[in-house]
């Protein structure tokens, strides 16, 4: 319809005042038609109109009859009022006859609202790859704590706790071994905002508002590096604080099987750390890395949320970045990162399916790939890699991760008897064709019976590694069957350990090691 044609709809109704005399257009303007209310707008821009009503809201009732193109505003067309044409490629409206141009000239002036740009629609918690980077900040350089923060973190670390909770309404507690005990007086909510909120840097203190928790990691004079949560909760504010290490362990020093020292041999493949929450995957990963920082002459890229240990350069250059300040999530960083010249990538979690396409991907063009996951087993770890991914693409991810996976390492920390720390047992899966075979044919309900006969290929069972541990009275028969996946082995099989064991590494048993000090 060209503008002469909406002219003659409008003329002698109500809807006639809402044409501009010039360009721009009429304020939404509620209009009731045969009983219903219609929000009507008049847009002009030049010699061409715009009519456009709608509904003024859902739960109005229909009319009893069918609204036409003309129903609105009452109005009946002439024969001659509108033309048939013959479809054409285009189409250029006839001018305004001047009768009609002079009606428009005359129009009574109305005035015209403002046409405001729209505002962008902000989401509760934008998604990763739209959220901002935060404000560069090296959380590796120490800052002063309140004085009674400090003394408690002071106090865990020669306690050799793992982590400390800070709660309003409720005593300071210690995880030690594996288990709560207070550590002081009842703290109000005043008391535990002064301790836990001057930690929080700009970054951190929006992401609080906005989320109500935050996540990072500092370092503080005296105290060392920690990884902290505070959040809200009923009784108010609530800190929990991670204890780190001060420098990288070594597989030695955690008593992990010497078997994991092979990785040096490997240019490329991935390599897997499962296990519970809090059984030491981060540790595992930090020992991983600085077996390569000291020994090869390569380029470690880590990706982590938040960066943990600090790794100091030796032999390697080490880069470490940080999920929401140096890159966006670990998705973008991997993406990156394979422009960036690296030898061993190492992911801080495979979260979702994005982060492991791209770990594949690094692991299949020539890199060497760690990454840390939070299942109970070798078993459900590959299951949950495959299943991360749409029924139609499991096939072509199996082929591909019988063709890279090198390692899965799937660990628990087991109380020790003397109740002075816990010790870790370890599940070790070597990559080789039987395990290749199994996961491109989906028969990942054999992989029990692969690692019994594997011990020849490298591959350690759950409950093997427990019977060691039983055997050197590190733990007891009960707790062994706790922690086994088939109680039933434990104090029947065959000793790990050959009768002569390498030098310098760290027994599970005998000797001490940096799980038996963490208490989580």
């Amino acid at each position: 319809m060209s503008a002469r044609h909406i002219l003659k709809l409008v003329r002698d109704t109500p809807l006639q005042r809402l044409v501009p005399s010039q360009d721009g257009a009429s304020a939404p303007t509620a209009t009731l038609i045969e009983g219903v209310e219609y929000i009507v707008t008049v847009a002009r821009s030049g010699e061409m109109l715009l009519l456009r009503v709608r509904r003024a809201g859902r739960n109005t009732e229909l009319p009893a009859a069918t609204i036409g193109a003309v129903a609105p505003v009452r109005v009946s067309l002439p024969t001659d009022a509108v033309e048939e044409k013959q479809a054409v490629d285009s189409y250029e409206p006839p001018p305004m006859p001047a009768k009609d141009r002079r009606e428009l000239a005359a129009a009574v002036p109305i005035p015209v609202a403002p046409m405001e740009a729209p505002q962008p629609q902000v989401s509760y918690r934008p998604p990763v790859e739209a959220s901002p980077l935060g404000e560069f900040v090296r959380s590796d350089l120490p800052f002063t704590a309140p004085a009674g923060l400090r003394a408690l973190l002071m106090q865990a670390r020669e306690q050799a706790a793992s982590d400390v909770h800070i709660m309003s309404g409720e005593p300071p507690r210690l995880r030690s071994a594996g288990r709560l005990a207070a550590a002081g007086p009842t703290l109000s909510d005043q008391q535990a905002c002064g301790l836990v909120m001057p930690l929080l840097n700009e970054r951190s203190a929006k992401q609080f508002e906005e989320l109500g928790y935050a996540d990072f990691a500092c370092q503080l004079e005296g105290v060392g590096r920690l990884r902290v949560n505070v959040n809200k909760q009923r009784s108010g504010i609530k800190g929990c604080f991670r204890l780190i290490m001060p420098e990288p362990p070594t597989l030695d020093s955690l008593g992990l099987p010497s078997e994991l020292r092979q990785m040096l041999n490997y240019h490329q493949g991935l390599v897997v750390v499962s296990g519970p929450n809090g059984a030491g995957k981060t540790t595992t990963l930090s020992a991983l890395v600085d077996l390569f920082n000291s020994e090869r002459s390569v380029h470690i890229i880590t990706v982590e949320d938040p960066v943990e240990v600090i790794h100091p350069i030796k032999k390697a250059i080490v880069s470490q970045r940080e999920v929401g300040i140096h890159t966006k999530s670990f998705h973008s960083a991997l993406k990156g990162s394979l422009r960036e010249d690296p030898d061993v990538i190492a992911i801080g979690e495979l979260r979702d399916r994005e982060t492991v396409e791209k770990a594949l991907e690094a692991a299949e063009t020539g890199h060497l790939v760690f990454a840390t996951m939070s299942t109970p087993s070798g078993a459900r770890t590959i299951g949950r890699l495959i299943d991360m991914f749409p029924p139609d693409d499991q096939s072509q991810v199996r082929s591909t991760l019988a063709g890279v996976l090198k390692f899965v390492v799937s660990q628990r920390l087991v109380p020790r008897n003397d109740r002075d720390g816990r010790v870790v047992a370890v599940e070790l899966l070597t990559g080789g064709m039987a395990l290749w075979s199994l996961i491109r044919d989906d028969k990942l309900f054999q992989l029990p019976s692969l690692l019994q006969r594997g011990r020849a290929f490298g591959m350690i069972r759950i409950e093997d590694s427990l019977n060691e541990l039983v055997s050197s009275g590190a733990i007891s028969i009960e707790t062994a069957k706790k922690f086994a996946d088939d109680p039933r082995l434990i104090g029947h099989s065959q000793p790990l350990s050959p009768p002569q064991e390498p030098p310098g590494r760290g027994t599970k048993g005998t000797k001490r090691n940096l799980f038996a000090k963490k208490g989580g």
